[in-house]
């Protein structure tokens, strides 16, 4: 599957005359994420698979459908589950959604994701804020030529995640008396679960969080110059002294326990983003 400008050009060309006002908001959840903001007024709806040239996900705890709607009066598009390399997809397979919302004026991008964590301080349930990231996947979606419509060849990369999307985050949740963690999140290629020698390292180069996914999204952002927001629900913790079995069950049980406060917290956010009129 070719993934050009051409091909995003046309997934947005065909998704145009459902949009009434441009979507300066992209919202993607992750594991078992997808029901995330209850508050959303649907106004149009597609399974992936409905959309030409769009990968389809393979996972099941990802419905696998874009909507175009509003939430107080902000206009988004949100991805009700993702794509991974794990399932086979490239880096600019996996990235293509966020290129379609380049090509419809996203200017803003929320990443959601459930995480493993490495930070012993963490507990299973907690909300962490993404403030960076390490890219262990061995793959980049910007590899090859590259397409100047979209983004510099060489992005700095040195401010992924916007520090006041950060704080506005913080003050929300202050707000809203909502805990929230702050950390470095380490994305894999998965899907084979960490080690506990592979943990330890983990920690030892920085990371507190651990994942299968955000990391391709968050650099194809970057390169289409949208300010990013990443926030990881820590669905179990990695105790290299005291390894436990993690299972897709138990991970989706945490999700949807600890799913409210996540909610009310996104649903605070997108509130509160000003967005221009189309």
């Amino acid at each position: 599957m070719k993934t050009d400008r051409k091909h995003a050009i046309e997934t947005a060309e065909f998704l145009k005359p459902y949009i009434t006002k441009t979507p300066l908001i992209g919202f993607l959840t992750g594991t078992g994420l997808s029901d995330t903001l209850d508050d959303l007024d649907p106004l149009a709806g597609f399974n992936y698979s409905e959309l030409p040239n769009f990968p389809v996900s393979t996972v099941e705890s990802h419905k696998g459908k874009l909507i175009y709607g509003t939430l107080s009066g902000r206009p988004l598009l949100m991805m009700q589950g993702r794509f991974h390399l794990y399932e086979g997809y490239s880096p600019e397979e996996v990235t293509f959604p966020i290129r379609v919302m380049q090509e419809l004026g996203v200017r803003t991008l929320i990443l959601t994701n459930a995480a493993g964590g490495i930070n012993l301080n963490f507990s299973a349930g907690d909300i962490m804020i993404i403030r960076d990231h390490i890219n262990l996947t061995g793959k980049n979606p910007l590899a090859g030529p590259n397409e100047a419509a979209w983004g510099l060849r060489f992005p700095d990369m040195s401010r992924v995640y916007d520090p006041n999307l950060m704080d506005l985050v913080r003050n929300i949740a202050l707000q809203c008396r909502i805990p929230v963690q702050t950390g470095v999140y380490v994305g894999l290629s998965g899907p084979s679960l960490e080690t506990p020698a592979e943990t330890r390292f983990l920690k030892t180069i920085g990371g507190d969080a651990v994942g299968f996914s955000t990391v391709m999204e968050a650099i194809a952002g970057i390169h289409a110059g949208m300010k990013i927001l990443g926030i990881s629900l820590i669905t179990n913790i990695n105790d290299p002294d005291k390894p436990m079995e993690t299972t897709l069950e138990s991970v989706l049980k945490t999700a949807e326990t600890s799913l409210k406060p996540l909610k009310r917290l996104l649903t605070h956010i997108i509130s509160s983003l000003w967005t221009e009129p189309a």
